[in-house]
């Protein structure tokens, strides 16, 4: 983008509000402007300019010198001046389905996170009703004065889904997808770490399974049990059984005390770390060891399982990463750029961690 006209110094759309730390109680100090920048850091008003647009092209001593400069003078960009003159309102709406008080957090705060850094913020909305009242309110929002461009997590009415990208007023980035009822569909639901797990339990000796499912209408459910399945007939192995469960820590327990506790079952892998979390304690109250007589291996790296006893081996999913990717790929179409990343993949985002709750199958029944 060309650099725009020099304005004087003090003008509203370069100076924003400055304030000290540790400063007397007084009036309110002078806006820091970016010629201020300029001159601290030694550079030209047009450099600083590059820096705040992230000009990957700047080197790193300059980028070094202007960074110090911002951070000593408290710059912050006024957006709202910026956008008056570039007729943009730095804005993002993120799209979430409005059918369930459930929220993707990590996913957001990826997202936000990456959209702060870039000057932008990011505002929330929910699609409501049919779907012509859906298409209505993306159709609202696909205007340039409303927003800069749109991240949906959200399954979009087909008539906006078949637009071609140079048919949208703003741009538009689409990744994995919830439905309605926020499950998981997509890259979200990808459950390739399954076969992961079962050839890593297999590699300790492991042969005999059971799976603790989640609810058959959730695709990342079925996902996980059909690869499960196809793991343990591809290695040769044995499914003991599957356990069609809710979700539930209490789901997890009953697994554990009515099908695995006396049967020949060395290894668990339970759809989710809650039900992970019944499985071994309702192994414990019935006195089987974990992991010395069943291992068990959950998914989504919930905080708990770190400090479980013993800890949980599980899936990691950077849901955070994919939030700053997925926003990442929607600057790009803001700035005219060509995308910095693909869309994330399962190996991009699921990571395997074997804690305490695995170890060797027993010698008995290995």
């Amino acid at each position: 983008m060309p650099e725009q006209p020099a304005t004087p110094p003090g003008d509203a759309e370069t100076t924003v509000a400055r304030t000290g730390t540790g400063a007397a109680a007084g009036p309110a100090r002078k806006a820091a402007t970016i010629y201020e920048v300029a001159r601290l850091a030694g550079v030209s008003h047009q450099t600083v300019s590059r820096f705040l647009r992230k000009d990957p092209t700047m080197r790193p001593d300059t980028v070094r010198k202007v960074s110090e400069a911002v951070r000593a003078l408290d710059y912050r960009p006024n957006l709202a001046a910026r956008s008056m003159r570039t007729r943009r309102t730095n804005r993002v709406a993120v799209i979430l389905p409005d059918s369930t008080s459930f929220v993707p957090n990590r996913l957001l705060r990826g997202a936000a996170a990456a959209a702060h850094e870039a000057g932008y913020l990011l505002d929330v909305v929910g699609l409501e009703g049919d779907a012509t009242a859906r298409a209505a309110r993306i159709g609202t929002l696909l205007q340039p004065e409303n927003v800069d461009g749109l991240l949906s997590f959200a399954a979009l009415p087909d008539n906006i889904a078949a637009l071609a990208p140079a048919a949208l007023r703003v741009p538009l980035v689409v990744e994995g997808e919830y439905d309605d009822n926020m499950r998981s569909r997509g890259v979200l639901a990808d459950a390739t770490p399954a076969a992961e797990i079962v050839a890593h339990l297999a590699g300790l000796g492991h042969r005999t399974f059971l799976h603790v499912a989640g609810p058959s209408s959730w695709p990342s459910a079925r996902n996980r049990r059909a690869v499960y399945e196809s793991a343990v007939a591809d290695l040769g192995l044995v499914s003991h059984a599957v356990v069609e469960a809710d979700w539930s820590v209490r789901a997890g327990w009953d697994a554990a005390r009515d099908v695995v506790a006396g049967s020949p079952v060395t290894a668990v892998f339970a759809a989710n770390d809650q039900m992970a979390f019944g499985v071994i304690r309702g192994l414990q109250s019935v006195g089987v060891d974990v992991p010395g007589r069943v291992s068990v291996f959950g998914w989504d790296d919930d905080e708990l399982g770190r400090y479980f006893d013993p800890p949980l081996s599980t899936v990691s999913v950077d849901r955070e990463r994919q939030g700053w990717v997925a926003f990442g790929r929607l600057l790009a179409l803001l700035r005219g750029e060509a995308p910095v990343a693909p869309p994330l993949t399962s190996d991009g985002i699921n990571r395997l961690v074997p804690r305490g709750s695995v170890g060797p199958a027993p010698a008995s029944l290995s």
